[in-house]
């Protein structure tokens, strides 16, 4: 893996990248409250398939620039940064996938801007029209969605993070992930990009602008951009009812809802998200080369033996 400061959109970016050159450019958006490592397990495994993988440290986290202002959080900004990644690869177009927020970038990307891209796909990530619409009927997603509320009290949430050593996040992961997802290495490795000076109330920022400049949506809109939908309905932050109606608003749009995955789905399922994307970004039947996959990891096994 190689580490780079790119300019774009006024800012420098951290960005991994890994894999050929002259492959086509692949990037990975990241979520709160994680940073590049975050997709530790695809970035190998795509660099190697061919792809030319990009992964920023998006605006304000771990290594990356980290503008001053709740107003410089918003979303189109956020979503212009990662536009200007395909500018600074001197790419036309990409493949994007997104997780979490870096899902609601990818969503804002696909619909004001996609000739920029090829194809994208999306883990646990709703559109945006689709998250404000039910968030308006939906009372237990209000209850999912209350840490949004805490996070909006200027400086308290990142103050008591620091001084507690920053169990608080740290508990998040824990406690909304399968057992055993988060190793203690990663944890550190997290811990580290919290503690970056700035990092963690930029990274909250994020959630002060999303509720003081909320994203305007036209009545229906409508994704172009092909779109797979991968979805842990074990989720304890969104509920899966977003699933479906959001992949209704892609002109050619598939959704996978994986039973046994959480909100951190390509940590859990890495094998399998990993197949999934590559197969659609290819153009193939995603369920054929799953099986395929699992056939291959079974002879080998039995080679093994």
């Amino acid at each position: 893996m190689e580490h780079q400061f790119i300019v774009t959109n006024g800012i420098r970016l951290h960005v991994v990248q890994a894999g050929p050159e002259s492959g086509p450019l692949l990037i990975f958006l990241h979520g709160f409250p994680e940073f590049w490592y975050g997709w530790r397990h695809q970035i190998s495994y795509f660099a190697s398939a061919g792809y030319r993988v990009w992964v920023p440290d998006q605006r304000g986290y771990n290594r990356s620039d980290k503008p001053e202002g709740v107003g410089t959080y918003r979303l189109e900004q956020i979503a212009a940064d990662a536009v200007g990644l395909i500018d600074a690869a001197n790419r036309r177009t990409a493949f994007l996938v997104g997780h979490d927020w870096g899902a609601a970038v990818a969503w804002w990307i696909a619909e004001h801007h996609p000739e920029r891209l090829e194809r994208m796909a999306i883990l646990n990530g709703p559109h945006g029209a689709v998250f404000q619409r039910h968030l308006l009927h939906s009372p237990t997603q209000w209850l999912r969605s209350a840490y949004l509320l805490f996070l909006q009290i200027p400086k308290l949430p990142e103050v008591i993070s620091r001084l507690r050593q920053w169990r608080l996040p740290t508990k998040a992961l824990q406690r909304s992930s399968r057992p055993g997802t988060f190793t203690a290495e990663d944890l550190d490795w997290y811990r580290q990009a919290w503690s970056q000076p700035g990092a963690y109330t930029a990274m909250v920022n994020w959630y002060r602008a999303m509720l003081r400049w909320p994203p305007k949506y036209p009545a229906n809109p409508r994704i172009k951009v092909p779109t797979l939908l991968l979805w842990g309905v074990q989720d304890r932050f969104l509920e899966r009812e977003m699933a479906q109606p959001s992949i209704d608003l892609c002109d050619d749009g598939r959704l996978i809802f994986v039973e046994a995955a959480t909100h951190w789905v390509q940590h859990e399922e890495a094998q399998r998200v990993n197949v999934w994307i590559d197969a659609f970004l290819r153009g193939a039947a995603v369920g054929v080369q799953l099986e395929k996959a699992a056939q291959r990891n079974h002879a080998l096994k039995g080679f093994g033996n």
